[in-house]
């Protein structure tokens, strides 16, 4: 036992695990994979031992699972990385650094957060699955935070006036915030002072007082009490019916559905007190002298803060750019109002959050297309010739198209994929340009097949080759497919016709002659003997057996000419088909004893052929049928959709197949033969079914939300939908409804009114008055239901208005019933009517009723008027013409052109058209009026032109040229000139050669050798002297030379003694390639080139083809290629766009816009695109109708003099054309619809501050706005501005306990960077004022930094003890009046010397005699003999020198003005003159005016 103790002793101190790194992660992709890593045990030492010795309880793992990353996980996992936080300070390394002095800005660090996501449900996971594919961005980056920066606050004001009399009263001066602290800057100072006044203080019992009736502010709205209730009655706020009517219901009541919204109206109380002028509250009595007494109570709204529900989650992050853009993503998160703020309740909070994000899908719309119709040849001609005739057939280039719409991507729940299948919105919605909705295609042009000339006749061969001889067969002949055909169904004809025939053979002796043998000699006659071998039908040699009996060897007699024997040509090819001939030709003429030529006609032999019958059989079948459905195939083989409808799979195409007779027709098909007979059936692709495939409606168009007149016709709305995929191969079809349209339903009538509400008062029990009166009367609150209703017609949550209806209709307003005691009117009744001249006047008249008649007080008519008069509206109008004028329009077209239709649309491009220019209405008065009272359109129209293009225009082209050439390859030409050029944007030329010509070549071949030189032998040769002898001597041989046509033949010649021949080599030589070929129908698009061979020989000279032909030589290249004629495609626009809506509601300067896109861009000579894609004009000017805020007037406590008031301001309805120098005039309320909800708007709590109360002031002016910068450059791009108001106190005792300040900030635009500099004054007796300065000369406290402030205070160092010295200005020593000073040579004052003789002398100039210790000789010299004396009062000072020493020298001197001058001298010795600059420091009255004594040219420099 304890040897087990003392080993887990030794375990547990002297041996421990240890591990290695964990490996990568392998095994299968996803969550199952596996990583790994290595683990020991180690002694304490170092050195590794076994297992057994470490605790196997603490034994780490050395497997875990892990997720193995795949390159396709790309797609499930990415970064999410949020926005960077704000920037903050790094803190510093070490506690014993101090922070040096911050001059621009200080380092700091920005932080934010990066995760790893899983796509589909956002959770997070490893980073290192997304290290995988893409390093971990950033979370920590450097950043600039600004220096510390001090608020900054304006100068005080003055002191404000102390009050008359002996009471004692304070003095006030204030300064306002312009700048607030940032970046941990210094708080702001106290923003006002006060002191006391240094009236006397008031005798015992004199005291002088003044009373004031100070109204408390109003209290808590409370609901009344139940029995109240009952009769003042509550409205609820009914959101969520339609009838737009209140309700009205108990505190018991319910309501069917729960209510968004509950106006109650309850009670409100205030606190009225009188004070006295020492701030002491006395009897009511002493303030109360009207007796009228202030209004203690009034109805108010029960507040109730707006509801909302929680946020949503967040959005995917969209990004509005494409993948891999730049640009950040956006994720948003809403929430939704449940119920709306009622009377003082807080207001809703923002309803949407948005943040930005990485890693984020597209927009949540983008374009889409459908699928590219079929090509059609003929949009492209009416291109080139609106009027051409309509053909068929044609083929070549075309245009096809395609719709191209904005969809709006729906996701799927549960896949995170968008469905295929979108909804259609605005385009305005897609970013980026659109796909092209028209593109260039080529539609293959019609081929008849083309077939080659029969073969000859084959052997008799059988059926079959079982039975080895005779029997019954057929001989055939064939022909092959030249040029395929194209688009047509009828295929090709027959290309094998067969004829009976009865000794059919499989095998059969071919019989081939040997050489020919002499019988003596090199030449002459002889025999060759015939070699038979045994072949198959398809020309293979086999054993002899196969054949029938061996022919018997036969010897035919052959001749080898000889070398003077006539030589013949071999003999040509038989030709022609019922009759065979061929012929040979004289080579060489026989020597003299050599064999001679045979007559003519044995050059020539014929012989009949074809003597087979003319009836042939040919195998015929009619067009292949349609692919059908194989019910086998499909049985085994068939494939199934998501839907289990059977999709593509292998069917079957039939085709009859009879036996034809050329003479007659069908005939049993014995007669042909069995073995060519041509297949009946085949597989094939099964097409597949295509389904249409059309989008989901879009959105109803809107309802009109404006009330609509009585008897307007019904406002319809529609919606749209797309076909994306047409139906084929039996495929569903498509709808066939694209377009719906409806009525709207639940248009608001002008002119339906609701009922009213019952006016709410303050219950009896609380308003004031004597007791037993509690008459129902005077001022309360009514209130309104208002519904939120969907654009089409149905109830809707309140959420929804208040995010999409802009601001909600106010519920609550001021009624009053009126008293007993109150003037009764009746309603005003209807103006009168007016006369047809603008000066008359309009009047309307009301009367009393009841007991208000006998008062006298209603009598009063400028109490209570009851007649009103205003004058007439008068209809007359002048029109001003407004802004510039438009683009030409062109009109007449419809309103939207059909896709590929230029030709409809080109003549409405060009031709007569009107500008506009819009026009501003005015009445009489001068007022804006609607342009409809001047004009219906509201505009001026002007007649213009839009010229039209012209196309170049070339001539027809000529005939085709003869061919370049009379041997071999040439060309044939033809050319088009130019007529007239091409102007306003038609389609450009082709290019041209120098001469305006545009060529077009095509090959063309002429045979070689037509024409030859013949000549004929030379004649004997005849002597020409009689003397010589008649048989030697010189004489004349001839010989006849003439030209003759001849055919081309090929030669072989026979190998003679006597003919030389020269050896030669024969090749072909390509010529180069023509134009361009089109079929007949096509104009452009798909064409072939071809190019001819010409046979030439080694020497360079070119012979008839059939010599290469004849050798069978290789052709070296290709003599046709594809090729492409580029079509001429104009450019196509969409229609004209609608006008867009005007930029301005109302007012001048509205723009209206249409626009139009490039559908199809030019191509090759097409006409180019317009410049002009968007066209302006500018908008109708109509009225502005806007409420038009007065300014606050003072605080008014309406029944008192100090307290809680209001401020009011003035509403009135103006009319303006919102231009910067618009001048508003005031017109009908009505105009200017509904007042504005918000008392705010119109009232303003105060405070009017009672004798001794502290108050605050009001609020100073927003500052300007700042930016906060770093050396010169914006740090954030908004700025900000400030304002400020602090407690003001009324008396000395509340001191203590009346202060404090506020201030506020907001951000603003358009700011500028300042800067803060220390301005300093003179010094004045060592003291000068130093003062911060904005760089607009605004003099602040606070901004400059401490650190650089100069001193306030001058002092001498060191200081001045000798005796009659003292600190001057300079802040050095100088000495006193009556005396000069003595300097060291470091500049500091030595001693004091008393100036002789000055007080005898009164002038104002001193005479100063200097007297130096004797020490200072050199500066005894140099001053020796000099004096100063005066010009006349008021010029300069002159100088004269009796004796100079050439040195630099200083002195100081001092006038009677106590001023004192530093005086240096600095000369130069130029010929015989002395130069002196004098320079004079601390004598500000000298002119720098240039003034000379004697020779020396002397300016002093202040």
């Amino acid at each position: 036992m304890l040897q087990t103790a003392d080993l887990q002793a030794r375990r547990g101190h002297q041996f421990v695990w240890k591990t290695g790194h964990w490996g990568r992660c392998i095994g299968d992709c996803g969550s199952g994979g596996i990583r790994s890593r290595a683990v020991w045990c180690t002694h304490a030492e170092g050195w590794t031992t076994f297992h057994a010795n470490c605790d196997q309880q603490d034994k780490p793992e050395s497997q875990r699972r892990c997720f193995k990353v795949c390159d396709w996980h790309l797609e499930l996992f990415e970064w999410e990385v949020s926005g960077w936080d704000r920037c903050g300070l790094v803190p510093a390394a070490g506690a014993e650094a101090e922070a040096e002095a911050c001059v621009t800005a200080q380092h700091g660090l920005q932080r934010r957060s990066v995760r790893c996501l899983q796509k589909l449900n956002r959770t997070v996971v490893s980073s290192e699955i997304c290290e995988h594919f893409s390093p971990q961005p950033p979370a920590e980056q450097a950043c600039l935070v600004p220096c510390p920066r001090d608020c900054v606050v304006s100068q005080f004001s003055g002191w404000s006036p102390c009050g008359p009399g002996c009471a004692g009263s304070l003095q006030h001066r204030s300064r306002a915030v312009i700048a607030p602290p940032l970046y941990g800057g210094a708080p702001c100072p106290n923003l006002t002072e006060s002191r006391a006044c240094g009236a006397p203080a008031c005798p015992l019992g004199e005291e002088q007082h003044t009373y004031s009736l100070r109204l408390g502010p109003w209290g808590q709205c409370w609901l009344p009490h139940p029995k109240d209730a009952e009769l003042a009655g509550r409205t609820m706020l009914d959101l969520g019916s339609d009838s737009g009517e209140p309700s009205t219901a108990g505190l018991g009541g319910s309501h069917p559905q729960q209510p968004a919204g509950e106006v109650e109206i309850g009670y409100q109380t205030r606190q009225v007190r009188c004070v006295r002028s020492d701030g002491k509250h006395v009897e009511l009595s002493l303030c109360l002298q009207d007796p009228v007494s202030p209004v203690t109570s009034r109805s108010c709204v029960i507040p109730k803060d707006c509801a909302t529900s929680e946020w949503s989650p967040w959005s995917r992050c969209w990004r509005s750019c494409g993948w891999g853009g730049v640009a950040a993503g956006l994720r948003s998160r809403r929430r939704r109002v449940r119920s709306v703020p009622v009377g003082t309740g807080r207001p809703c909070p923002e309803l949407e959050e948005r943040e930005a994000c990485s890693g984020g899908g597209k927009a949540p719309f983008a374009w889409r297309t459908s699928e590219w119709k079929a090509c059609q040849v003929s949009l492209l001609l009416d291109q080139q010739d609106p009027h051409h005739q309509k053909q068929a057939g044609l083929c070549g280039g075309g245009i096809q198209t395609r719709v191209v719409y904005c969809a709006q991507i729906v996701v799927e729940l549960g896949t995170h994929r968008p469905k295929e299948v979108a909804r259609p919105v605005d385009g305005k919605l897609c970013q980026g340009p659109a796909p092209a909705s028209s593109q260039l295609c080529h539609l293959p042009c019609l081929a008849e097949c083309a077939v080659s000339s029969w073969s000859p006749w084959g052997p008799c061969l059988p059926e079959s080759c079982q039975h080895r001889h005779g029997g019954r067969g057929f001989r055939m002949r064939q022909r092959q497919v030249v040029v395929d055909p194209v688009g047509t169904l009828a295929g090709c004809p027959h290309l094998v016709e067969s004829i009976p025939c009865e000794d059919a053979r499989c095998h059969e002796w071919e019989v081939s002659e040997g050489a020919c043998v002499t019988d003596r000699g090199h030449c002459g006659p002889g025999h060759r003997v015939l070699k038979a071998l045994c072949k198959s039908r398809k020309g293979e040699e086999v054993p002899h057996h196969l054949c029938s009996e061996l022919p018997h060897p036969e010897v035919v007699a052959c001749e080898v000419p000889c070398a003077r024997d006539c030589v013949l040509s071999e003999w040509s090819p038989k030709n022609a088909e019922g009759t065979q001939s061929r012929s040979r030709s004289i080579v060489a003429l026989p020597a003299e004893g050599g064999k001679g030529c045979p007559p003519e006609r044995a050059l020539q032999e014929q012989r009949a052929c074809n003597e087979h019958p003319c009836v042939h059989f040919f195998w015929e079948v009619s067009p292949w049928s349609s692919c059908s459905e194989d019910v086998l195939g499909t049985a085994l083989n068939t494939t199934s959709s998501w839907s289990g409808e059977p999709t593509c799979g292998v069917g079957i195409q039939t085709r009859k197949v009879f036996c034809r007779k050329s003479s007659s027709g069908q005939v049993t098909p014995k007669r042909c033969p069995e073995s060519i007979r041509p297949e009946a059936v085949r597989p094939c692709l099964l097409p597949c079914k295509k389904d249409c495939v059309v989008t989901l409606f879009s959105e109803w168009t809107p309802c009109p939300t404006a009330c609509q007149p009585g008897n307007a016709t019904a406002v319809k709305q529609s919606r749209y939908r797309i076909i994306l995929q047409d139906s084929a191969n039996g495929g569903q079809p498509c709808p066939d409804t694209l377009y719906e349209e409806r009525e709207c339903e639940d248009v608001p009538i002008c002119g339906r009114a609701t009922a009213g509400a019952p006016c709410v008062l303050v219950p009896a029990s609380v308003r004031q008055g004597p007791p037993g009166q509690s008459e129902p009367c005077g001022h309360g609150l009514q209130s309104r239901a208002v519904t939120c209703l969907s654009e089409q017609g149905g109830s809707a949550a309140v959420g929804e208005c208040v995010r999409w209806a802009g601001a909600m209709p106010a519920l609550v307003q001021e009624c009053h019933i009126p008293c007993k005691d109150d003037c009764t009117f009746t309603p005003w009744s209807k103006f009168t009517a007016c006369s047809s001249d603008c000066d008359t006047a309009r009047s309307r008249r009301r009367s009393l009723t009841g007991r208000s008649r006998k008062r006298d007080k209603c009598q009063n008519t400028e109490l209570y008027p009851q007649v009103e008069t205003e004058p007439c509206p008068c209809e007359a109008f002048t029109s001003q013409p407004h802004g510039n004028w438009s683009d030409c329009i062109i009109r007449g077209g419809p309103a939207e052109l059909q896709l590929g239709m230029p030709a409809q649309g080109a003549a409405r491009e060009c031709g007569q058209g009107v500008r506009l220019r819009a026009i501003a209405c005015y009445d009489r008065s001068g007022r804006l009026v609607e342009p409809s009272r001047c004009s219906t359109s509201g505009y001026i129209e002007e007649p213009c032109t839009v010229p039209c293009p012209f196309d170049c225009r070339l001539s027809d082209w000529s005939s085709w040229s003869p061919c370049s050439s009379s041997c071999g390859p040439g060309v044939r030409v033809r050319s088009k000139w130019l007529k007239e050029k091409p102007y306003n944007g038609g389609r450009p030329c082709p290019k041209l050669d120098l001469k305006n010509q545009v060529h077009e070549a095509v090959p063309c071949y002429s045979e070689c050798n037509q024409y030859s030189w013949e000549v004929g032998p030379w004649s004997p040769c005849k002597i020409s002297s009689e003397q010589n002898s008649l048989h030697c001597g010189e004489g004349i041989q001839t010989r006849e030379v003439r030209c003759v046509k001849t055919k081309a033949q090929v030669f072989q010649i026979k190998k003679s003694w006597y003919v030389l021949l020269q050896q030669c080599t024969l090749c072909f030589v390509s010529a180069g390639w023509s134009g361009c070929q089109l079929g007949a129908n096509a104009t452009c698009g798909h064409g072939e080139r071809r190019r001819l061979l010409s046979c030439r020989r080694s020497d360079g000279a070119t012979v008839s083809m059939q010599l290469c032909q004849r050798l069978h030589l290789e052709k070296p290249v290709p003599t046709s290629s594809r090729c492409v004629v580029g079509c001429a495609v104009d450019c196509q626009l969409s229609p004209w766009s609608a006008w867009s809506q005007c930029s301005h509601t109302c007012g001048a300067g509205g723009q209206m816009v249409r626009g139009r896109s490039v559908v199809l861009r030019a191509a090759g000579e097409g006409r180019p695109c317009p410049e002009q894609l968007t066209q302006h004009r500018s908008c109708p000017v109509k009225p502005c109708y806007s409420w038009l805020l007065g300014p606050w007037s003072p605080c008014t406590v309406q029944g008192g003099q100090c307290g809680d008031g209001l401020q009011v301001r003035n509403l009135t309805c103006v009319v303006h054309d919102a231009s910067v120098s618009a001048t508003s005039k005031p017109v009908e309320n009505a105009l200017c619809g509904e007042l504005p909800s918000k008392e705010s708007v119109l009232q303003l709590p105060c405070s009017v501050p009672c004798p001794g109360d502290c108050h605050l002031t009001e609020w100073s002016e927003w500052s300007s706005c700042e930016l906060t910068c770093i050396s010169g450059r914006s740090f954030e791009p908004t700025g900000r501005q400030s304002r400020s108001r602090a407690f003001m106190v009324q008396a000395a005792e509340s001191r203590e306990s009346c202060s404090g300040q506020e201030m506020e900030t907001r951000p603003c635009s358009g700011g500028k960077c300042y800067d803060y500099l220390w301005q300093t004054s003179p010094w004045r007796d060592n003291v000068r004022t130093v003062w911060c300065q904005r760089s607009d000369g605004i003099n602040v406290t606070g901004g400059c930094p401490l650190r650089t402030k100069p001193a306030e205070v001058r002092h001498c160092s060191p200081p001045c003890r000798k005796p009659f010295s003292y600190c001057t200005q300079r802040g050095v020593c100088g000495c006193e009046r009556g005396y000069t000073e003595v300097m060291r040579s470091n500049g500091l004052l030595d001693y004091c010397v008393k100036v002789p003789g000055l007080e005898d002398k009164k002038a104002d100039v001193k005479t100063i005699a200097g007297k130096n210790k004797p020490v200072n000789s050199k500066m005894h010299d140099i001053f020796k003999g000099w004096s100063i004396q005066p010009f006349n009062p008021g010029e300069k000072l002159k100088y004269e020198w009796n004796r100079l020493s050439l040195e630099g020298f200083s002195i100081i001197l001092s006038d009677i003005c106590d001023h004192t001058l530093n005086v240096t001298f600095t000369y130069l010795i130029c010929r015989q003159w002395l130069t002196f600059a004098l320079t004079v420091s601390g004598l500000t009255e000298l002119s720098p005016k240039p003034f000379k004594v004697g020779c020396f040219s002397i300016k002093p420099f202040i």
